[in-house]
């Protein structure tokens, strides 16, 4: 790790951009142990709803980051979402468990991004390996054989300063800085529309709106109507190309594009802003000390709102591998597993919010019951929620269970099993399989599941009698035998090595 002491504006990790995607590496970087650095181009957090959604692979990770029990009473768990045409009739269901599934959480909730964004970086600030730029904006990026220099431009003294670090982390936007200095562009996937955003809040109760997500499919003017929390609400609504911006946000245009649901006398407006929804994806996602996440890498149209989730997901995938990484990894090949696995991916979810896109704008064609059909995977009219697994990487074996996620059992106690374990790989094995030497090989990763039924019943679902399970949760990979077993650890040594 860097020698602060003789370099104080010397870091392990640089992170440019600290919306929601950075600010949870952050937090998970700064748990490892490294010591990190953000610097933020703007001064405070966005105060207006951005983001309104995140799932329950999400909020796995705020609980790792130790948000989660402070986050849940400001969150709305979503009931799910429906798609129906002009007349009302509904061409696809999609509802969400209301009960808490194997992820330890409710499937899908809604949320308020400032409050989200302020818990986050309040967590990433109690540490003491943290520091925080606000008003930096970077204005170049100088890489050499073993560190990056970045050059920010204080925007409240116009003063310019440099800090360095072995490897820096691009989550600024789309627009992203760190992805033009990596010189990598983005491929268009074929998704560009213009949406207007209108978020309300209510003046009184209005349980006639619903708690369903609902898309409008409608060719002329397809729209989207989001329960948040509280008394806050959301219609999203496609412009046309002659469509004028300042027309359509005006309050007069507003008031009557919602006016089917309520005025002014419900509810005030929050805030109306035009975005252009795209998809797309960056063709590389490292180069050398260079990386990008979030948005920075990846596009989605918002028809899953699994936008934010994508970005959290690559900060979980990649903080323990740049970790061990700084921390001495032989090589720098597991940093490429990084792009290797979440590019596949995110992919599937980019793909899927593009065939619902053209469920919402087909409607009335005779395209669109094909549509129905190829978004939802499932039995017409219904949706399953898509899990992919990951791409190529550090998983071993064909078993369906590896690359993908391993459950959250409820132990013993109450206890959460992702608490048992922190921002860590797991070996899970049944007191059979365990001997000394794979005590002393696995180290304090090392659980027995004859401590606890439920851990015996996770094995028992995955058809396995230990699984070694990755910081990220998701699976590397499973065995039956001893031998099995002890091929499995010499293979993931690299992640069983301590950090933090």
């Amino acid at each position: 790790m860097s020698d602060r002491n003789h370099h104080p504006d010397a870091y392990d990790v640089a992170i440019v951009g600290y919306g929601p995607t950075g600010a949870t590496l952050a937090n998970l970087l700064a748990m490892c142990g490294l010591d990190v650095v953000v610097l933020e181009r703007e001064h405070e957090i966005y105060p207006l709803p951005r983001a309104v959604h995140f799932d329950d692979e999400v909020m796995r990770v705020f609980q790792t980051v130790g948000i989660a029990d402070e986050l849940e009473p400001l969150l709305h768990v979503n009931a799910g979402m429906q798609f129906v045409d002009p007349d009302g009739t509904l061409l696809l269901d999609w509802p969400r468990p209301q009960e808490v599934g194997p992820n330890g959480w409710h499937a899908s909730y809604r949320f308020h991004q400032p409050s989200t964004e302020a818990l986050l970086r309040r967590a990433f600030e109690a540490h003491s390996n943290a520091a925080v730029h606000l008003g930096a904006q970077v204005v170049s990026v100088d890489e050499n054989a073993d560190s990056v220099v970045l050059t920010y431009k204080d925007r409240h003294t116009d003063s310019l300063h440099n800090v360095s670090a072995s490897f820096v982390v691009g989550c600024d936007g789309a627009r992203s800085v760190i992805r033009q200095a990596m010189g990598t562009d983005m491929t268009d996937l074929g998704f560009e529309e213009r949406w207007l955003v209108i978020d309300v809040l209510l003046k009184r109760d209005m349980p006639e709106l619903g708690d369903y997500t609902i898309q409008y499919c409608d060719p002329v003017r397809p729209m989207t109507y989001c329960r948040s929390p509280a008394n806050r609400r959301r219609w999203e609504i496609a412009l046309g190309k002659d469509d004028d911006d300042a027309t359509a946000s005006s309050p007069e245009q507003v008031w009557a594009t919602v006016a089917r649901w309520l005025g002014p006398d419900d509810a005030e407006l929050e805030r109306t802003a035009i975005y252009t929804f795209r998809s797309a994806v960056a063709e590389r996602w490292r180069r050398g000390r260079l990386l990008i996440a979030g948005d920075a890498a990846h596009l989605t149209p918002p028809f899953m709102g699994q936008g934010l989730c994508a970005g959290i997901r690559d900060a979980a995938n990649l903080a323990w591998k740049l970790a061990l990484q700084v921390q001495g990894a032989p090589s720098d090949e597991l940093l490429d597993t990084y792009e290797s696995e979440r590019k596949p991916h995110v992919g599937a979810y980019i793909d899927t919010a593009m065939r619902l896109g053209a469920l919402i704008n087909s409607v009335g064609s005779d395209a669109a019951q094909e549509q129905v059909g190829s978004a939802s995977g499932d039995e017409p009219g219904q949706m399953k929620s898509i899990a992919p697994r990951l791409g190529p990487g550090l998983h071993f074996g064909d078993a369906a269970t590896i690359g993908r996620l391993f459950p959250q059992p409820t132990l013993a106690g109450g206890r959460r099993f992702d608490d048992l374990c922190g921002y860590r790989p797991a070996l899970i094995a049944r007191g059979a399989m365990l001997s000394a030497s794979l005590e002393s090989h696995a180290g304090h990763y090392l659980i027995d599941a004859n401590s606890d039924e439920a851990l015996l019943e996770s094995l028992d679902a995955l058809q396995a009698d230990a699984v070694l399970v990755r910081p990220d949760r998701y699976v590397l990979g499973t065995a039956t035998t001893p031998a099995e077993l002890d091929h499995l650890v010499t293979s993931g040594t690299e992640i069983l090595q301590p950090t933090g």
